[in-house]
């Protein structure tokens, strides 16, 4: 048994998302810069129950963990011919703990590398290295592809082709914003407009944002607005941080309680937002608050 169609649900209510992953990880003893994609093999336990605590919570979409699981990312940890492996057992695991009725998100984040003529990535291999990582999610369980935290429009819009190729029925994609004077922009520059406009051309079902370290809840509620102004059709997500970090005893800690974040749910979809998760510092706890205010009871 598998989940309804993700974007007829999508036309009929809105869908809760869950949150962080890598802090939870480093909750559970995960060194700060270690591969969280091997945990997917080594301590498998620890990541499910992770996907179990937003099962929990109420969120309706689980993550994969595998933000950094291309072969060039984990190339960087000396593990890049295991990234099929990775990524097959990421997405088994997050299809246990979903169960029957909810979705897997195939998570792709950006390679860390800049593309061609900026830095020495060419598109041929951004390219190959999401569609290997889209067909191991896909092979593994994953109902979609989300694309995250992406800065490059250049990028975003190969692995949305990537995913497409690897053989994604449904694509998500998102954008980390900041705010630059009086607008939003991603860290190479590139407005919301843009942004939106390049990933539906690529092929993205679903288009938003995520991350975004000094936006503040108020910050995120205008950009929800601004991401629905430009995406026509399209659904949007955001997944905002639980506040920007401060560093407590060489760690960062995120602010905003689960209160303050599921008071801003209702402005979220007042805005338009079909999608609502969290990012960056967002707990199990954030989540079902923020499913208080989302999923009818």
């Amino acid at each position: 048994m598998t989940p309804p169609n993700l974007l007829d649900t999508l036309r009929e209510r809105p869908l809760l998302c869950d949150g962080a992953m890598g802090t939870q990880l480093q909750l559970r003893g995960l060194a700060p810069g270690g591969c969280g994609e091997r945990w997917n093999l080594e301590n498998s336990g620890l990541v499910e129950d992770v996907h179990r605590k937003y099962v929990e919570s109420g969120c309706e979409l689980i993550t994969t963990n595998t933000f950094g699981g291309t072969r060039i990312a984990l190339n960087r940890h000396g593990l890049g011919a295991q990234a099929g492996e990775f990524n097959r057992a990421a997405a088994g695991i997050a299809r246990r703990a979903a169960g029957a009725k909810r979705w897997v998100l195939g998570d792709i984040g950006p390679i860390g590398e800049l593309l061609e003529p900026y830095g020495e990535l060419t598109e041929a291999a951004a390219s190959a290295a999401f569609e290997e990582q889209a067909t191991a999610l896909l092979a593994g369980g994953a109902d979609a592809i989300l694309i995250e935290t992406m800065s490059d429009v250049g990028e975003a819009s190969i692995a949305v082709r990537a995913a497409r190729a690897a053989g994604a029925e449904i694509v998500l994609a998102t954008f980390a914003f900041q705010r630059g004077g009086d607008a939003f922009r991603t860290m190479m520059g590139t407005s919301v407009k843009e942004c939106i406009e390049a990933i539906v051309a690529a092929g993205a079902d679903v288009v938003g944002a995520n991350c975004g370290t000094s936006l503040s809840l108020a910050d995120y509620q205008e950009l929800a607005r601004e991401l629905v102004s430009h995406a026509g059709s399209r659904p949007v997500m955001l997944q905002p941080n639980a506040g920007s970090p401060i560093l407590v005893d060489g760690r960062a800690v995120y602010q905003e309680t689960p209160e303050q974040l599921a008071d801003a749910v209702s402005e979220f979809l007042r805005a338009g937002i079909r999608i609502i998760g969290g990012c960056c510092g967002t707990t199990p706890a954030h989540l079902a608050a923020m499913a208080g205010r989302l999923i009818p009871r």
